[in-house]
């Protein structure tokens, strides 16, 4: 990766942190519309499972081919950007202007999470090549806007209250197309940028199993995944025992948003700390609130509110440390595509855990299921333990 910390434009993070926050709004563009979805289509309440997992499916698909091909690699990752959030833009245009059937909406959530491929992975490429020192700082400050992001639906189906679902759907192609355009207008390539070869990097792809380092960061990546999108997904059934009606999309997106918080505190502090640090005890707290479930829901609301502040916090702080890790230990020449795979494993595993919670939760009160999400947590705080006995730069 070459050194380039001492000539990055002002305008860079800034302008990657928008894109991100832009593109990402595509994630829960369904979810934030389910309601209304179900309403019209009379569809089951394990909908919401089913396309969530549909874009986790089409999210697996697409890393595995960016990944495999090293596309971030050997194309100009900019470039991989804009295209991939014009055509993601495209598919909730679409899914706003068809007819609504859910196959429609199955596939047209499958294909957005393969061009969010070239959105979440590829942003943090392009954060790694500029930010050759101080990256997980970078990546925290951009990794919250993706969280904000993520949430952002849910505050726009809250602000458009009576608008048509379509309307909240093209509100967030009109956002992720302009992410694109923002990103590819504002930052440069990078000067003296590695390319990977032709050929597939097979070597670096397998340092996710065979380099220690990367094996640590990766497979704390993996309990995390466990937890973090299942939680997104039963958000708004947990604010819905205490609220209903507009109060839930605003304490959804809340509840989510929160985790851009804990994604730009934890950068700064991985400054001071190293970024396992950071990452091991965001995920031990995370995990603890897993296990708190069962006394924080029937709790007094302000015991609740708490609770439910550090979960968003901490459930999402610990990500850009682990893309930080893996980032700066994966071989220079295939960053990009050892991210690309890393996010593809964590996903899959993010798609059983949501199809298992959300089938559950309809014969099993959310307190008896939550701290079952704790599983994943304690897992990853063990496979970091390798890289906790020393500073890890980022």
């Amino acid at each position: 990766m070459p050194d380039t910390q001492a000539v990055v434009p002002r305008r860079v993070l800034p302008a990657i942190t928008l894109a991100q926050f832009a593109g990402t709004s595509l994630w829960f563009a369904a979810n934030a519309v389910m309601p209304d979805l179900q309403r019209e289509l009379a569809l089951p309440a394990t909908a919401v499972g089913t396309l969530t997992s549909a874009v986790q499916l089409g999210f697996i698909a697409g890393t595995l081919v960016f990944a495999l091909l090293a596309i971030a690699d050997r194309v100009s990752p900019r470039l991989v950007f804009l295209v991939c959030s014009g055509a993601g833009a495209g598919c909730a245009a679409l899914a706003a202007w068809l007819p609504p059937a859910l196959s429609t909406l199955i596939v047209l959530r499958a294909a957005t999470g393969f061009f969010l491929a070239g959105i979440y992975p590829v942003g943090m490429k392009i954060a790694a090549s500029w930010y050759a020192r101080g990256l997980g700082a970078a990546l925290g400050i951009m990794l919250s806007a993706l969280v904000v992001g993520t949430a952002a639906p849910h505050a726009l189906r809250a602000l458009g209250a009576h608008w048509p679902w379509q309307d909240v759907l093209l509100s967030v192609a009109a956002l992720a197309a302009g992410g694109g355009v923002l990103l590819y207008a504002l930052v440069p390539e990078v000067p003296d940028a590695v390319r990977a070869p032709g050929a597939l990097q097979w070597r670096a792809l397998a340092s996710i199993v065979t380099d220690a380092r990367v094996r640590a960061s990766a497979l704390g990546y993996f309990g995390h995944m466990w937890e973090l999108y299942t939680f997104w997904v039963l958000v708004p059934a947990i604010v819905a025992t205490r609220l209903d009606s507009v109060a839930v999309s605003w304490a959804s997106f809340g509840a989510i948003a929160l985790g851009g918080v804990g994604c730009a505190v934890g950068g700064l502090l991985a400054r001071r700390v190293g970024s396992a640090k950071v990452a091991a005890g965001q995920i031990a707290v995370s995990g603890l609130c897993c296990l708190a479930a069962p006394w924080a829901l029937p709790a007094g609301d302000i015991a609740f509110a708490i609770w439910l502040t550090v979960w968003g916090i901490t459930v999402a702080g610990d990500s850009p440390q682990f893309s930080a890790l893996t980032a700066t230990n994966a071989p220079r020449d295939a960053v990009g595509s050892v991210l690309t795979l890393t996010n593809c494993i964590g996903f899959a595993i993010s798609i059983v855990s949501i199809e298992l919670f959300v089938r559950l939760a309809q014969s099993i009160p959310l307190a008896s299921l939550l701290p079952w999400l704790g599983v994943g947590p304690l897992l990853g705080l063990l496979a970091l333990r390798p890289l906790l006995g020393r500073r890890s730069m980022t």
